[in-house]
């Protein structure tokens, strides 16, 4: 149907829009049924719950100093913090929006923070559409990684031999079955202006979408964002 009718323009109501701190019960209800993992990240995480008209439609989290070598060179490990989630099911608002929000709450309530970092899952056929919309700087591909089929699921080598969560356990992964995965794109965004001078000469052409996706653009993790339901980040 026109948008135009008998010289009449339609009108069109934007959402209502808001943005909360919320609980781990909503942040996991959200992961297990709007992010492609359907798993929380492993340790301590900030949760920006995301309401539209009044109805909660997902989360985005951030977990601090989850990855010790992600902000290498550029901070301390206190001042970075990394998007590990964007879990959203059906909304209006742009995702490139609700993240930029996120972003600033998270930067407001801690003090000291200086460069976010997230990940863009090639696997999943992501280039980081909502980094990009957020003027994030691109730099590359991550390191190539291996994965351990273990307890149903495919793990990261990480999770399997210990790592930066503090994990005790390191288990044998010798006779598992493995898999090798590629890089993700990695995506840093510096919150002030020395971070920012230190990160803009690392800026490279921002890679394109492989692949078509509906709606406006995705988190390391949520699909492609826009009026379908946000998958992973």
């Amino acid at each position: 149907m026109s948008a135009l009718q008998n010289g009449v323009r339609a009108s069109v109501t934007k959402p209502e829009l808001k943005l909360d701190w919320c609980s781990h019960e909503a942040a996991k209800y959200a992961v297990e049924h709007w992010h492609y993992s359907q798993r929380m990240p492993v340790g301590k995480s900030a949760k920006v719950g995301v309401w539209e008209n009044s109805t909660f439609i997902g989360v985005i989290l951030f977990a601090m100093g989850a990855n010790k070598d992600m902000a290498a060179k550029h901070c301390e490990p206190r001042e970075a913090a990394e998007l590990v989630r964007v879990a959203l099911t059906k909304h209006q608002t742009q995702v490139s929006r609700i993240v930029a929000i996120a972003v600033r709450m998270l930067h407001k309530q801690s003090e000291g923070l200086r460069l976010l970092v997230s990940y863009a899952d090639t696997t999943q056929g992501h280039h980081g559409g909502i980094y990009q919309a957020g003027g994030w700087v691109y730099c590359g591909q991550s390191q190539a990684s291996v994965e351990w089929f273990h307890e149903g699921r495919w793990k990261h080598n990480r999770e399997m031999t210990g790592g930066p969560f503090g994990q005790k356990r390191r288990l044998a992964t010798s006779e598992l079955p493995s898999r090798k995965q590629p890089g993700k794109h990695k995506y840093l965004l510096p919150l002030d202006a020395a971070m920012r001078a230190q990160i803009e000469p690392l800026r490279k052409p921002y890679p394109k979408r492989v692949r078509g996706v509906a709606g406006d653009t995705s988190a390391n993790h949520a699909g492609e964002g826009g009026s379908i339901p946000t998958r992973t980040l």
